[in-house]
């Protein structure tokens, strides 16, 4: 080979491998991130490390929120957890897909009266079938309420949602993080090996009761003065928090951290039932503080909202608001897909959306009781929240079922809070500001048309 000839071999040569490297790095820029969705089951949004809770600890959530778009101040559409994980799936409040309660009418005919409203729930798009309609796999484990993996268009998963088996609210699938995860490692294999980008939906029963905690972790937050239920919930908190650990750290040793975006909430908040002792606002639950899942107060609706996705996502402690409805718009953009026009949440990827958004609005319905095709049947409380204001407009819906009416011990038509100063909700500051609670009033009609009686 002569001079020029090796010249130009040597060029072609050259040419060659930067027109592989500018199409490899092409293709990595185009190719989707994987998105994992991190969900607690009942969990306040104080009970962190991160949210500056002096005992619990959550050394990786923490460390995920060191790296993440945290958003302090998260609520989710409901404070329970079927219509919460509808809405999120979704991207609707429960009065627009119609799962309002966990059931139509108690333990009377579970299967037969929530088969309808399971049909009708899944007419709605959800991201889950944007994703999977295009290349997406999607894993499905932990809570799940409507129906198998299969009826949620999961590519894969763990709940069979057979009632004669026992289906109800994940069967199968509540054993994520209790008692394995390998089911979620063997799919991420799955997925790397098939070279496709893939949804993880990670809803462990966690710190959900029962609390039976490993006893390492028990022993670690008994002492005296705290009461065995509290210290109990602590330990599960960690439980749960190793869990997210064992995931984040799989997907690290794969090496698919930086192509995956990591989304964390609870699906609804909880307290024990001791506290119920100490404060004079909560008289009559047992199995859990009155104040918390189930009701329109903070320990109810509120949750931290994380969102990373290391070179995509500037990590901060972001201001303003985040809402459960806001994951579909989010994942959506990411993804370079198109979310349904007419969904109310925000893309939180979007700066400009976030700092357009004022207020955060949520609904309150009774726990075991839903009416299908009507919605506000069983509607208890409309909340919302603007700035350091908060307002509940109580509303009386029918409760016909033998099982209890939620907050039959509150009467008054509207309670006002500012979080600012009272982030418990002690004080009841609607009297002296009815400007507020006109004006919020106001926004919440606008929001949700209905007979406030």
């Amino acid at each position: 080979m002569n001079t020029h000839d090796y010249q130009n071999a040597t060029a072609k040569l050259v040419l060659a491998v930067l027109l592989f490297a500018f199409v490899s790095k092409a293709v990595a820029v185009e190719r989707p991130p994987n998105i994992v969705i991190i969900l607690s089951d009942d969990q306040a949004w104080t009970d962190y490390g991160f949210m500056g809770h002096a005992d619990i600890q959550t050394p990786h959530l923490d460390q995920l929120a060191r790296r993440s778009l945290v958003f302090s101040h998260g609520y989710v559409a409901a404070p329970l957890c079927r219509p919460s994980l509808a809405s999120i799936v979704t991207g609707l409040y429960p009065f627009q897909h119609g799962i309002t309660g966990n059931d139509v009418d108690g333990r009377n005919r579970r299967a037969e009266l929530d088969s309808p409203v399971r049909a009708a729930f899944h007419k709605h798009p959800s991201f889950i079938k944007l994703l999977t309609a295009n290349g997406y796999l999607a894993h499905q484990s932990g809570k799940w309420w409507e129906g198998s993996w299969q009826d949620g268009s999961f590519t894969h998963g763990m709940t069979h949602g057979d009632p004669a088996r026992g289906g109800r609210h994940g069967d199968e699938g509540l054993k994520i993080g209790r008692e394995s995860m390998r089911p979620l490692k063997e799919f991420i294999d799955h997925a790397t090996d098939e070279q496709k980008p893939f949804l993880l939906w990670y809803a462990p029963f966690l710190p959900h009761t029962p609390h039976n905690p490993p006893d390492r972790l028990l022993d670690e937050y008994r002492q005296p003065g705290r009461a065995a239920d509290v210290a109990r919930y602590y330990a599960m908190c960690q439980w749960c928090d190793e869990t997210c650990g064992e995931l984040l750290g799989y997907l690290e040793a794969k090496g698919l951290t930086e192509n995956t975006m990591v989304i964390y909430l609870c699906d609804n908040g909880w307290a024990a039932a001791s506290t119920n002792a100490i404060d004079p606002n909560q008289k009559l639950w047992k199995g859990f503080a009155q104040r918390s899942k189930g009701s329109p107060y903070e320990k109810g609706i509120r949750t931290p909202i994380m969102v990373s996705w290391p070179g995509h996502i500037e990590p901060q402690r972001a201001a303003g608001f985040a809402h459960a409805i806001d994951l579909f718009p989010t994942i959506a953009a990411a993804s370079g897909l198109q979310a349904p026009a007419q969904l109310p949440g925000v893309n939180l990827l979007d700066e400009q959306a976030r700092r357009g958004r004022k207020a955060v609005f949520g609904v309150c319905h009774s726990i075991h009781n839903m009416t299908p095709g009507d919605p506000d049947d069983t509607l208890q409380y409309l909340w919302c929240v603007e700035g350091d204001w908060k307002l509940l407009v109580r509303h009386h819906g029918k409760d016909t079922t033998q099982y209890r009416k939620l907050h039959v011990w509150d009467t008054e038509p509207v309670r006002l809070y500012n979080l600012k100063n009272d982030p418990h909700e002690q004080a009841d500051r609607s009297s002296q500001h009815p400007e507020v609670v006109d004006r919020l009033t106001e926004m919440i009609e606008t929001f949700h048309p209905v007979n406030i009686e």
